[in-house]
């Protein structure tokens, strides 16, 4: 195994849990359409980018808009969500998190976020996080979604690491193919049977030890 020499996040659902939040806007979206949009259905958009979650969304409602309508109402969509993640404070960190950001920062180790999300760096200013990481990479800078590794790979670049030295925490499946695909160590945060290609799989990041990393840094 190639020593870590970089660490990547995702966002949504690793670092904080803004899944709610997308619920929520989705969801007003959908009812002001005249149907209903279910927490279920919002699990199959992780990772997902917005134009082809709008698209899945009008799927199941057997909903049909015009581009310029489509248009609207994205960014009615978004502004919805933004107006959501303005409560956003370092409370809202995932347990566990701060800790490992915190080792890896001790460690000279660069990190970076590679996220689908358009509002990555809000996010992050907001949680107090934006300072710690040496690059951002989040869906202004990309145009393939995951499971493409293109957001990874140029996380990497950013962050001067070959993409074989490299570390991802995701939570989404098609993350995990990314990270798979880029030839990085992909390490999947939540339920095994979800995340089972992942090359590690915890529960949170309250389960990772920092023996394990210690141990993929120097090995």
């Amino acid at each position: 195994m190639n020593k870590i020499k970089g660490v990547i996040f995702d966002l949504d659902g690793v670092i904080v849990d803004t899944a709610k939040f997308h619920f929520l806007a989705w969801k007003k979206l959908a009812n002001g359409l005249g149907f209903d949009f279910t927490e279920l259905q919002n699990e199959e958009l992780k990772g997902v980018s917005r134009v082809r979650s709008l698209e899945k969304i009008l799927e199941w409602g057997n909903t049909s808009l015009s581009e310029d309508e489509f248009r609207e109402k994205m960014a009615v969509k978004n502004d919805n969500y933004l107006s959501y993640i303005t409560t956003l404070t370092s409370e809202d960190i995932l347990p566990g998190v701060s800790k490992i950001i915190d080792f890896l920062s001790e460690e000279n180790i660069p990190i970076a976020l590679g996220s689908a999300s358009k509002n990555a760096r809000p996010i992050l200013k907001k949680t107090g996080l934006l300072e710690k990481f040496q690059a951002i990479v989040d869906g202004n800078d990309v145009s393939k979604a995951k499971p493409d590794p293109e957001v990874f790979n140029i996380a990497a670049e950013k962050i001067g690491v070959a993409p074989e030295n490299c570390l991802v925490f995701e939570d989404s499946v098609a993350g995990v193919q990314a990270a798979n695909i880029a030839g990085m160590i992909s390490v999947g945060i939540g339920e095994k049977e979800v995340l089972h290609e992942a090359d590690y799989i915890f529960s949170s990041f309250e389960e990772i030890e920092e023996e394990f990393l210690k141990k993929l840094l120097t090995t």
